[in-house]
């Protein structure tokens, strides 16, 4: 009967026990701790900024001083202004410049409204959303080499379906890539559908984010479908409009791909001649690296006003 109440008395005494002052707190514990943590994150920090050391910020400003030297057997000499002068004198400067902001006009009408106008109408779906997006956005996924081929096959004046469907409405067939008049219409064409997807998605998901109270308001006041659109859909959506108006632009300025592989590069008569193009031939054509780069930094100073521009209208509209 005894081990019982022995046994409470160790349970009481072991529950009365007061516990074990821990051990004293090392001194710089939290320190090491709170730095090997920082080292870490700044660890993944300089990784990054090594890389844009190297594979952006480098290659610029190699670009700029290659723009004031010329390379001849591998001797490096500074010829101040002369390679802006050679290029600036070339007759196919101002051509491609003149190719260049026409393709992007024409890219600003087709490229920037289709994809805003696809996003409007896939949004007022009620079912199927996801399929539509994927086969909006599935253009995007082909490599841009078999976009062009399925494009070649379409322009082709002899068996190209764009012609047979004109042939079957009665219309003359068309030298779409062999036109000077229509080369550079066919380009932008084809771009488009290449690259409408991924401005199309983020349209999309701006359209989702607009409150359906304001368009309920809009349709009680008897506003049609242009005037929502105008009223409504635009307003709530500036912003981002606003930033695809400014890389859509930037992306057009610098086209290479698509004119390179549809007409060649220069397109008949030189109507697909394009900056970027230009430097291309300067560089790898004509192997004068300093007017490649000179024409180079021509175009990153315009980007780069066009850029500065566009931040400080936006900051007084935002004001």
């Amino acid at each position: 009967m005894s081990a019982p109440g022995l046994t409470q008395s160790k349970a009481a005494s072991t529950r009365h026990t007061p516990p074990h002052p821990a051990g004293p707190v090392q001194p710089g514990t939290g320190f090491a701790r709170s730095l090997r943590r920082n080292l870490t994150a700044h660890g993944f920090l300089i990784g990054a900024l090594v890389c844009f050391a190297l594979f952006s910020w480098y290659p610029m400003v190699r670009e700029f001083l290659l723009a004031f030297q010329k390379t001849d057997g591998g001797a490096v000499t500074w010829v101040g202004l002369d390679n802006l002068t050679t290029v600036v004198n070339d007759p196919a400067f101002w051509q491609a410049w003149r190719n260049t902001l026409l393709y992007t006009a024409l890219a600003l009408v087709l490229g920037f409204a289709v994809p805003f106008v696809v996003a409007i109408v896939i949004n007022e779906f009620r079912h199927g959303k996801g399929y539509l997006r994927l086969l909006v956005y599935l253009p995007v996924m082909l490599p841009p080499v078999a976009s062009v081929l399925l494009f070649k096959y379409l322009y082709d004046p002899g068996y190209g379906l764009l012609n047979e469907v004109f042939g079957f409405f009665g219309l003359p067939a068309q030298q779409w890539l062999q036109d000077p008049d229509t080369s550079l219409l066919s380009v932008v064409v084809a771009s488009t559908w290449m690259n409408m997807g991924g401005a199309a998605l983020i349209y999309l998901a701006a359209l989702q984010g607009i409150p359906g109270e304001l368009y309920e308001a809009a349709e009680l006041d008897g506003a049609g479908v242009l005037r929502k659109i105008w009223h409504v859909t635009i307003p709530q959506t500036r912003l981002i409009l606003s930033l695809m108006l400014l890389m859509q632009i930037i992306a057009t300025m610098q086209v290479f791909v698509e004119p390179f592989l549809l007409t060649g590069g220069a397109g008949p008569e030189g109507s697909t001649t394009t900056v970027v193009y230009l430097i291309y031939q300067y560089a790898f054509n004509f192997n004068n690296y300093g007017a490649a780069a000179a024409l180079g930094l021509l175009l990153l100073v315009l980007l780069a006003g066009f850029s500065a521009a566009y931040v400080k209208l936006s900051r007084s509209e935002n004001e």
